[in-house]
């Protein structure tokens, strides 16, 4: 089986390397391993020192390299759809070179990188994938993609298709506005559930491992807090933090308040972030650039030999408890407060936001017909009770 290893946090921690570096250790024991950047400003060639391409190339024993391009990936999953948005733009008035540009649509370069990691596990041509994901921000709406795409696929598609199906040629005939065909909503809902596979390799424990790499200052641990919130309620299993770049002991009089601040930090962190462990690693007097000093910073952070692809900690963001008077629903939200939750429900859905982001459960069918009797929050866990389904009338009708 596959495993993936999907590195993010703030941008400058270094998170980079340390992928890379975890690819070298991988490779080094054995197995065929892919480091793959889904960053838009990818760096992953400077740390190896050499370049890669949209494809993967091998760039050492069991282990390859690869930097998806925003074009290549376009050509390779978005063909069909790009046709028809181009014959939009060119209808609106756009020349043809220019609404070919514009068909670039905002997200599509992520969207594509994501996809790789799906193709490369069914290929079957490596052992473990290790990602350089982008920043936490960028990492956060490039996750919950497939999460939005089984809505698209399950409520408008069908819409769409409908509409086309009764009434494109009569639009198409009186305006002249190009309607989409049914290939194009075909290719559509590949790639929608394309999106929907990849998220159940994501939050599946035996298969990724997403890791946070951070700086012991203030502006890292507090984006790393709110990445670690978002990753629990997208279900995304977390099983190491990575306190990367710290000062030594003898790091010099300069270095030495900068030092003190690390070591307070450092505790709040491992205290914060558990029971997911948390690793440091040492600020090096060199540059950890090319495969050598990958493996140098790979062993400081993966000791003896220790297998880095192995699942470090297992934990369960999400999980439904059956007791006495009902159901009660658990989601582990650390360093999210009351005040930023808000609930809905909407028939089989439950509506869970924090802050900014959005996340619709599916509730089993033992819960369908519950009735929702309140939340509260315990420590870092939501509590989310459900009465007990009544029992079923004579004939046959649940209230």
């Amino acid at each position: 089986m596959t495993r993936i290893l999907l590195y993010t946090g703030k941008g400058g921690v270094g998170k980079t390397s340390i992928a890379a570096a975890t690819a070298v250790l991988c490779a080094a024991r054995g197995d065929r391993t892919l480091v793959l950047s889904t960053d838009i400003a990818h760096s992953l060639a400077d740390a190896f020192d050499r370049p890669l391409s949209p494809e993967p190339i091998q760039i050492g024993e069991n282990l390859w390299g690869q930097e998806p391009d925003v074009f290549f990936n376009i050509a390779r999953y978005w063909g069909t759809i790009q046709d028809y948005v181009g014959q939009l733009f060119s209808w609106h008035g756009l020349d043809e070179v220019l609404a070919e540009e514009m068909t670039v649509l905002p997200g599509m370069d992520e969207l594509g990188n994501l996809l790789w990691i799906a193709d490369h596990v069914d290929s079957g041509r490596y052992d473990t994938i290790v990602v350089d994901a982008a920043p936490t921000g960028e990492t956060l709406r490039l996750l919950s993609l497939p999460e939005a795409s089984r809505w698209w696929v399950e409520k408008v598609a069908p819409i769409g298709r409908r509409m086309t199906r009764l009434g494109g040629p009569m639009i198409q005939r009186m305006i002249g506005l190009p309607v989409p065909k049914q290939e194009v909503f075909d290719a559509a809902e590949r790639l929608l559930r394309r999106l929907d596979e990849l998220r159940r390799m994501l939050i599946d424990p035996d298969i990724t491992s997403v890791r946070m790499v951070l700086g012991l200052d203030k502006l890292s641990v507090a984006e790393a807090r709110r990445t670690f919130t978002y990753f629990h309620l997208f279900g995304y299993p977390s099983d190491l933090v990575v306190a990367n770049r710290v000062l030594p002991e003898n790091a010099g009089g300069y270095f030495e308040e900068l030092r003190r601040a690390q070591q307070r930090y450092l505790p709040m962190v491992e205290q914060e972030f558990g029971p997911v462990p948390v690793r440091s690693v040492r600020q090096f007097d060199h540059e950890m650039v090319g495969v050598e000093r990958l493996r140098e910073l790979g062993e400081s952070l993966f000791p003896d030999g220790e297998d880095p692809s192995r699942v470090l900690y297992r934990g369960k963001p999400y999980q439904i408890k059956r007791h006495d008077h009902g159901y009660t629903v658990l989601v582990e939200l650390p360093f999210a407060t009351r005040d930023a939750i808000h609930l809905s429900r909407q028939g089989d859905e439950l509506v869970l936001q924090v802050d900014s982001w959005r996340r619709t459960l599916l509730l089993p069918r033992a819960l369908v017909d519950a009735r929702t009797k309140g939340a509260t929050m315990d420590g870092h866990t939501l509590r989310i009770d459900f009465e007990d389904r009544e029992p079923a009338r004579s004939g046959g009708k649940q209230r």
